[in-house]
């Protein structure tokens, strides 16, 4: 098989060893759960519950403000005892309700659809919609939202994303290889919702095993395709991604994948599409691998939404030493955490513990203008200039070198000799070129 990859990208280490051997675990009920109000890209959602209410396994306890917005639901039964804020997996404070455990896990009343793929589209998207399910490898983009272009933007084409590019993750590789009939089913129904004539599935080289499963998984499927990537980062980010899977490229400036007629799901998305569908299941648990040369029994767990990362941490054996860094998600892309209270969320894929030495910064220094940022970013920019007009507050010259079409991947800190933060420039850039658009929009 001939292996598909983008121009652009970095080759770090994919340290995958510490946890891709272990299947999944399911961890014991938490005593309580905070549940985030913002898990994804959009409005908050609003709570409709208050304290001292009793709640299901299941029952939704705050409602999507919006059509870019979700509900959120109870992963465990028991008490609603705070609505309050509360540390949030992006490293911030973020509004959230904890509910304290009975321990029974007394579900709301699900069901079994044996005839699913019958259901009407819109059916099939308001169960969707009502189960809160976004996007869980990436920004958490409300997945209702994402299977309603516009009718003058037809799709015709699925990309589901096997990649996991991200060092150390190896959650979406377990579920290839222990849920591949799910993440298949969940297929179909993303391509009846869209009328998707094709679907492709991306995975790297470095799961052949999971490649293998997937295509012996769909030999008869003839709208169904496997291909494998090579080995690379961000090969699982959507543009490189689409571009890897049909050449097809998105436009900058605010393009969407639907602008060429591609939407792009991850795998475990997919998964919880299926569920939602068949069983009217809300989205109140995920896989998450807990990993690093630190942890003592790194593993991929079966979590309730709104586990505290300490009793993760604590399920896993604790660590070996002293933790310099706890990180939610990747190295490339995660968020530093400053406690382990702190809540896991419907896209976390991943609880990164690094040692001090790991967690050591460079200290910074004068950019050589070596070009190696430019070289190697997928998105074609030019990193250091664009870092260097924030520095200056040069809002206008940082929008036309293409500060908001950044995805943040991280590739160009990881080359960069002089161990500029880049990112955090950038990152800064970005929230002031918005304020300032923003500002002018509300002036007009």
């Amino acid at each position: 098989m001939g292996l598909k990859t983008f121009p652009g990208g970095v080759h770090p280490p994919d340290s995958k060893e510490y946890s891709k051997n272990y299947a999944i675990e399911e961890i014991p009920l938490p005593s309580k759960v905070i549940i985030s109000l913002s898990q994804h890209i959009g409005s908050p959602a609003k709570p409709i519950v208050k304290i001292g209410d009793n709640v299901l396994t299941g029952q939704k306890i705050a409602e999507a403000q919006g059509f870019v917005s979700i509900p959120m639901h109870a992963s465990i039964s028991g008490k609603i005892t705070k609505i309050a804020r509360f540390p949030h997996t992006t490293g911030t404070i973020q509004m959230g309700i904890e509910i304290t455990g009975d321990g029974q896990d007394k579900w709301i009343e699900l069901e079994n659809k044996k005839k699913y793929l019958s259901m009407s589209v819109e059916k099939m998207k308001k169960r969707i919609s009502d189960a809160g399910i976004c996007g869980m490898g990436g920004a958490g983009f409300p997945t209702h939202v994402k299977l309603s272009p516009p009718k003058e933007k037809p799709i015709d084409t699925i990309i589901l994303n096997g990649v996991e590019c991200e060092p150390y993750l190896t959650a979406d590789y377990r579920v290839m290889l222990e849920q591949p009939e799910d993440i298949i089913n969940g297929l179909k129904i993303l391509m009846k919702i869209v009328g998707a004539k094709k679907s492709i599935i991306g995975i790297e080289a470095n799961k052949p095993d999971a490649l293998k499963k997937m295509i012996e998984l769909t030999k008869n499927e003839k709208s169904i395709s496997v291909i494998g990537l090579k080995l690379k980062y961000p090969q699982g980010a959507e543009k490189q991604l689409i571009y890897a899977a049909t050449k097809r490229k998105v436009p900058n400036k605010g393009g969407l994948p639907m602008d060429i007629g591609v939407i792009v799901q991850n795998v475990g998305t997919s998964i919880a599409v299926y569920e939602a569908v068949r069983y009217n299941k809300p989205l109140i648990d995920r896989i998450i691998t807990v990993t690093g040369k630190i942890v003592r029994n790194p593993k991929n767990l079966k979590a309730r939404i709104g586990t505290l990362c300490l009793d993760l941490l604590e399920y896993c054996g604790g660590t070996t030493e002293k933790i310099g860094k706890v990180i939610s998600g990747g190295p490339m892309m995660g968020f530093a955490l400053s406690t382990l209270d702190t809540p896991i969320a419907k896209v976390s894929s991943g609880l990164l513990l690094l040692d001090k030495k790991e967690a050591h910064k460079d200290v910074e220094s004068t950019c050589l203008r070596c070009g190696r940022c430019v070289d190697i970013c997928p998105m074609n920019l030019v990193p250091s200039l664009i870092a260097h007009n924030v520095r200056y507050n040069d809002w206008d010259m940082a929008e036309k070198y293409g500060v908001l079409d950044c995805m943040k991947c991280g590739s160009c800190v990881y080359v960069c000799p002089s161990h500029i933060k880049l990112i955090q420039w950038i990152d800064i850039g970005k929230i002031k070129v918005m304020e300032k658009k923003n500002q002018n929009q509300e002036k007009n």
